[in-house]
């Protein structure tokens, strides 16, 4: 059967190991993230600080994914897709342990710091990986199936922390995320190099040297890409990282109370992320994401605001289902939007934007709810950061370098041993 009479989901099953591995990455990357929004009371009454100074601990943990995002783009560009994605997971894995054994605050920031330059190699190598291995059709399908990862983690940090922080404290939870390491090792057997940068390694090289960064441009559409994850970050960030405190310290729930809105939330987002890909599949990005930024503004006051349990049970499965879910389609929204040659340095430079803009998000909750409430400073922040993304979106670049990438013209070999042959087809 042809191509283009085949689904999406039929053109991916040949590619389920790099699928899986991607969606393991980014699983195993929200497990961390999540454990420590989670468990923020618990660990600022540990170290003896307030929530203000835990919101610089996130900070930290952005900025070092900025550091992560941009380096690690380069090194997956220069070394290899594989590779990178196998050093950044080891990397997270190995500070997950480090934090669970910090002993005072100032120490608790510099691991933070260390920890999201892990992160930032293993997002921005898996991404570029698995969208250069699958077929065109089947990119936004794999794109979202990746993303679901972190609903997976989410739920599952949320488990565990009902489960273990009440018994055995907040560090057991992070002495869990050590074991993700052995994901390096399926990597790297299981999983093989992306062809597209198997050919540009053997496509003709320049007589002079280039500069490390030379062929990396800003046009528009780069522009437009750094721009709109800063903010999607921000606003995405404003929408789940203090909820969890928010249950805790406002609504005076317990954890065990905590989870099952948490959940409701990762159920949303575990059926809108499909659903929205395959919207943008069938619609186009464009007109998908605006639909879902309407949504998540109808939902946002009630998601933070109202009292009844039963509510809050069916406004975090909305907000699940239509505030988290854009994010399906960022892999590919971002490939589209970069060359090859730079494909993972500008996705990294894309997403170190989004941790600049989750580093202020961080802070600027906290401080704006100082004198005025939590509520009122999620609800602020998500309002301007819809309202920002929309007119970001409206920008319709010239050129799409990504577009159409260049696709390996030999076949991959289904079982994952590897690439059997590839040459690049260069369009002018």
């Amino acid at each position: 059967m042809d191509d283009d009479q085949r689904s999406p989901l039929a053109l991916l099953r040949p590619y389920w190991r790099v699928t899986f591995a991607a969606f393991l990455g980014w699983f195993l990357d929200a497990f961390d993230q999540v454990a420590l929004l989670l468990c923020l009371p618990d660990m600022g009454r540990s170290l003896g600080v307030d929530l203000t100074a835990m919101g610089l601990i996130i900070a930290a943990q952005s900025i070092g994914r900025v550091l992560g995002n941009a380096g690690w783009g380069w090194l997956a560009d220069r070394y290899g897709r594989k590779l990178t994605f196998m050093i950044g997971v080891v990397w997270f894995a190995t500070f997950s342990g480090a934090t669970a054994m910090a002993g005072s605050y100032v120490v608790m920031v510099g691991i933070q710091f260390l920890f999201g330059i892990g992160f930032g190699g293993e997002w921005t190598a898996s991404a570029a990986l698995l969208m250069e291995s699958v077929p065109p059709r089947a990119r936004a399908l794999a794109s979202s199936l990746m993303m679901m990862g972190y609903e997976f983690g989410f739920f599952c940090a949320a488990a565990a922390q009902a489960v273990i922080l009440p018994r055995y404290g907040w560090r057991a939870l992070f002495l869990l995320g050590v074991a993700p390491a052995l994901l390096a090792i399926f990597i790297r057997i299981g999983v093989p190099e992306s062809p597209v940068w198997l050919a540009l390694r053997k496509a003709p090289r320049p007589a002079e040297p280039q500069p490390a960064f030379g062929m990396f441009r800003l046009d528009g559409a780069a522009l437009q890409a750094i721009a709109f994850m800063a903010v999607v970050q921000f606003q995405n960030a404003a929408l789940y990282t203090f909820y969890p405190t928010l249950l805790r310290t406002v609504q005076h729930l317990t954890p065990g109370q905590v989870f099952p809105l948490v959940a409701a939330y990762c159920a949303g987002s575990l059926v809108g992320k499909p659903v929205c890909g395959a919207l943008a599949t069938r619609f186009g990005e464009r007109p998908v994401l605006y639909a879902y930024f309407l949504v998540t503004i109808a939902v946002i006051i009630p998601f933070v605001t109202v009292h009844s349990y039963p509510l809050m049970f069916m406004t975090a499965l909305a907000v699940g289902a239509f505030g988290n879910s854009i994010w399906a389609v960022i892999p590919h929204f971002l490939s589209q939007r970069f060359p090859s040659a730079t494909r993972s340095f500008g996705m990294g430079t894309s997403y170190a934007a989004a941790s600049l803009g989750q580093a202020w998000s961080g802070f600027f909750i906290p401080w704006f709810a100082t004198g005025r409430t939590l509520a009122g400073a999620i609800e602020m922040s998500v309002f301007a950061g819809t309202a920002a993304l929309a007119a970001i979106l409206a920008y319709r670049p010239h050129i799409l370098p990504g577009e159409d990438m260049e696709e390996a013209e030999a076949q991959t070999d289904p079982q994952g041993s590897g690439v059997v042959a590839a040459s690049l087809s260069r369009r002018s």
